[in-house]
Parts: structure tokens; sequence; C-alpha cells
């Protein structure tokens, strides 16, 4: 099993998580691609390049080594680039993020976008904890089987689905997905207006079709499907969302990440 990929701590989510060309005046309704910028991305281009930090202090700010910064800010940078010399949509979203949880303007991030901000009854950041959900309400799935986190995202015949709201859970039904393949999971659950998939083992083409469904990722997660959605809204899951099963042209028994299944692609 993978070791877990340390998460990055950034001081909040950005205002504004969507940008698209707008060509001659006029908002490109279907661009052709769309560029995804993690929210830990987002985070290192702000440090560096807004608050003129060094890749160093930026690797302090963040929790993490400087080396994984610079490959953080540098993916970033590409992306950017990409963005504004082919004029695709940039979104802002997923990633191995903690938010942090120290006091606006305490944070040491220079100007905390939390600090001065005033809070209103139904401001986003008006919960307890400035959580990873950000107060929102949110439609979760999990693959599911009796109780646990499924391990095979395209075997799944279950999932479970949570309606949440600042950081609780309101209610929650299991669903059967009728047979659907790899290929229709990832609109079944956006036809069940799902905002977030927790799940074990899933491929390469399912987590795109899920990108461009517009469901942030959670992989590489196991056990009981009630805890990680409740860990989830604390913001102390902990996944992996390098956790990857290219198995999906054999028959295979038992699940992804147990029973020996790194022999045949899953890892």
């Amino acid at each position: 099993m993978p070791r877990p990929c340390k998460r990055r701590r950034i001081c909040a989510m950005p205002r504004n998580n969507s940008f698209a060309p707008m060509g001659n005046g006029e908002r490109d309704e279907k661009p052709e691609k769309r560029i995804i910028m993690s929210l830990d991305e987002y985070e290192a281009v702000r440090l560096i390049d807004l608050e003129d930090l060094s890749q160093e202090d930026c690797a302090r700010q963040m929790g993490i080594a400087r080396t994984t910064a610079q490959a953080v800010y540098n993916s970033a940078r590409r992306k950017l680039a990409e963005c504004l010399t082919e004029g695709l949509e940039l979104r802002i979203e997923g990633g191995q993020y903690v938010l942090c949880q120290e006091a606006a303007g305490n944070c040491g991030c220079g100007r905390c976008p939390r600090q001065g901000h005033q809070k209103t009854a139904d401001c986003e950041c008006n919960t307890e904890i400035y959580q990873q959900t950000g107060g929102k309400k949110m439609r979760i799935a999990v693959t599911y089987e009796n109780g646990e986190i499924f391990q095979h995202f395209g075997h799944s015949e279950q999932f479970k689905i949570y309606e949440t709201a600042d950081g609780k859970v309101l209610s929650a039904e299991v669903v059967d997905t009728n047979g659907s393949g790899h290929g229709a999971l990832a609109g079944f659950l956006k036809d069940h207006s799902v905002d977030a998939l927790i799940c074990g083992g899933i491929g390469m083409g399912a987590q795109n079709a899920l990108s461009e469904a517009r469901i942030t990722l959670y992989g590489g997660v196991s056990g009981n499907a009630d805890e990680a959605v409740e860990a989830l809204l604390k913001g102390n899951l902990n996944f992996n969302s390098e956790a990857t099963c290219s198995h999906h042209e054999h028959e295979h028994h038992g699940n992804c990440g147990e029973g020996g299944c790194g022999e045949h692609g899953c890892h």
C-alpha cells in the first residue's frame, strides 16, 4: 500500500475558482479543454508570485519540503502558461491539502485572505473551523459495500450518497448503479448531483471523466464509509489522489489494494 501523500496547508479557499477566456468579449460556453489547478498549486502561486515568498518560505508555510514546493509551483505555472497561450478554461479544485486553522492574520502567509473578512449569517466561512468543504452544501458519494468503502470504482454496484451542509451530514441513502460500468459511473454520479467522491482504487479514464463532470475525487481511501465522510467534513480525511487502478481489461477477485492486487496494476 502506498505511503499517503502529506497534505499541503493552504490559508483559504480561492474567492473565484473558475476562469474562462472571453475571446472577442464573449465567454466561450463550450471550451475545447479545461485545465484543473489543484488548491495546493494555487496556494504556491499565491505565496511565491503575489506574496513574494521564497520557495523555502513557501515550503515552510505550506508544511512541505522545499523540493515539493518547487514541484507544486512549477506545475501550477505550466498550467497558467497553457491557459494563457491556448485560451483554455482554468478551474481551481481538489488536491492534497488541509486548510490552515490558525487565527486569521496570524498564519504568516502574507496578506491573509481571511483577515478583515466580515462574517455574516450566510457566510461560507461562518463555521467553527474553516474546513475543507468551506461550509457549503455538498453531496458526497462513497463507493459502498456492507458499510465499507468498496475498493474498485469501476466494479461498484452501490454508492452511498450523503447530503451535507455546514460540515454535518443531513441525510444519506444507498443507491444501486444498476450495472453501470466504468464509463457510465461518472455520468451516474453527475445525474445524482454529486459534488465529491470517496473511493479506493480508480483508473485514469474514470478520473478524467469525474474531472469533466466537476466531481472532486478523494481516492485511495479504505475503511468505514460513514467515518470517511465525517473525516472529510472535518478536514482530516487521509487520502491519496494518486491511487489508481489500471486492471480494467480483465476480471479479478478481491478488492483493489487488498489480496495482492498490486501484482496486476493497482497502486
